[in-house]
Order: structure tokens, then C-alpha cells, then sequence
């Protein structure tokens, strides 16, 4: 049985229809701080309407359009929450942004890249191997990749500091 376009959804629903996995709608909640879903006993998350388009406007940016996860916390600051929202419906396209993502949220092609722990040096193909959207989208997730080593390193740290006293 369908919903009403009105009813809220449930996490499930949600990353059901944005093929994504849970716990990445839970990741971009710490990252974007727009999306607030509604919070039930036991921490159940209902997405209203307007959540699930700006989670559709989000995914669209990032895996449609390559960019960062700080390009979309720009756009959201200078473009505003109904402009992403309206991606994800898709009445915006990313082209009436005020300006292509910037290559400030990247590292500059001379600057080593530092991974903590990383087995070697972040070797990244040259852009005569990769077309402009697949270098993009290879950062977008580099970059993703050690936020996420940071929020779990920053994790980790207080439980190793009460094993130590």
C-alpha cells in the first residue's frame, strides 16, 4: 500500500527510495544540519516531505554532481535549504547555483595529502587518465573517506583515554 505524498517515512523507506544505505542518512545528518527528522521512542527517525527532498536534492549533488560534502554545505549556506530542496524535486538544476564548486575543498595538486595509518602515499590518477567528473567524484569520496576516519578516530580517543587511567 502507497503512502500519502504527505505521510512522513521512515529511515528504511527513505534510503529505500534514495538506494542508499541507513547509515549513511544517519552520517549526513551529522554532516548537514537541515536535516532534522522527527524523533519517536527509541530514537525511531520519521522523515517529513520536505526531509526527504532535501536528502534527494543532497544525494543529487553529491553522487549526480560530484561534489564535496563541503561543496553542499556551501551551496546550502549561499543557495539556501528550498534551492537543494528543489534539486531533489528537480525544479533546480545545479547550474543556477551562483558559481561551480570551487577547488578550495580539494587539495591542491602539489599539496601531499595526509591519510593517518594509510598504508603509502594517496596516489590519485593523473587528469589525463580520468575525465574531470571522475577525478571530482574520486575526491568527493576521499574526502568522505577520511571524515569519517576522523569521526571515528575522534570516537575512539576518549574510550582509549579511560582504558589508560
Amino acid at each position: 500500500m502507497d503512502k500519502s505524498p504527505d505521510a512522513f517515512r521512515t529511515i528504511s523507506e527513505v534510503a529505500e527510495d534514495l538506494d542508499l544505505p541507513q547509515h549513511v542518512l544517519r552520517f549526513w545528518e551529522t554532516r548537514f544540519n537541515h536535516i532534522k527528522p522527527l524523533k519517536r521512542g527509541g530514537g525511531r527517525r520519521y522523515y517529513r516531505p520536505d526531509d526527504v527532498d532535501l536528502l534527494k536534492g543532497i544525494r543529487h549533488l553529491l553522487y549526480g554532481e560530484g561534489y564535496t560534502i563541503k561543496g553542499v554545505q556551501r551551496i546550502l549556506k549561499e543557495e539556501g535549504l528550498r534551492f537543494v530542496q528543489a534539486v531533489g524535486r528537480g525544479e533546480e538544476s545545479v547550474a543556477a547555483a551562483s558559481q561551480p564548486e570551487s577547488q578550495e575543498t580539494f587539495a591542491d595538486e602539489d599539496e601531499e595529502l595526509i591519510v593517518p595509518e594509510a598504508s603509502g602515499p594517496v596516489i590519485l590518477p593523473s587528469e589525463s587518465l580520468l575525465s574531470d567528473d571522475a577525478l571530482q567524484k574520486l575526491r568527493s569520496a576521499l574526502d568522505e573517506l577520511l571524515e569519517c576516519d576522523r569521526v571515528l578516530r575522534s570516537l575512539k580517543a576518549p574510550v582509549e583515554a579511560g582504558a589508560t587511567e
